[in-house]
């Protein structure tokens, strides 16, 4: 898999975005939904990631600077029909191995507590993230799970 930076310009990728926005409201209370929409995902400080294979989309990650020392995961999606073949933990390796080499201290994130998050929960916690507190400008919820991973 090719992963690149993005523009956030592609269909393939602006319909993947709407899928995980979708999912994110069928599944979590409006004010508990964390995802950013396409614009919100151009901003300076964030930088968007692809996965490619032979021209087809498999899936996508954001890093977003918090600080100088550390970054959030957001947008993190692997398209449908590309599940369970490592995407995932492809541009999650990725992502982690950019934060370091930009030398952030740390990679925070937000997930759902739902059951719908479970295996996203698990691919974070198989890569060394633990659970933490609120960061940033989040506030406990009961539908949020927060995790850190130092680097």
């Amino acid at each position: 898999m090719e992963i690149r930076i993005d523009d956030l310009q592609g269909g393939e990728v602006i319909q993947l975005l709407e899928e995980h926005l979708q999912d994110m409201y069928a599944t979590s209370p409006a004010e508990s939904v964390h995802a950013l929409d396409v614009e919100a995902l151009k901003a300076p400080e964030i930088t968007f990631f692809s996965g490619w294979k032979h021209g087809k989309l498999l899936g996508c990650v954001a890093l977003k600077e918090l600080d100088s020392e550390q970054v959030e995961l957001k947008s993190m999606r692997t398209a449908s029909d590309a599940r369970n073949l490592g995407v995932a933990s492809s541009l999650l390796q990725h992502v982690l191995k950019i934060a370091s080499e930009r030398g952030y201290r740390c990679v925070n994130l937000e997930t759902g507590s739902q059951a719908f998050f479970t295996p996203a929960r698990r691919l974070y916690e198989k890569f060394g993230f633990s659970y933490c507190g609120p960061f940033g400008n989040y506030r406990e919820d009961p539908h949020s799970k927060f995790m850190t991973r130092h680097l």
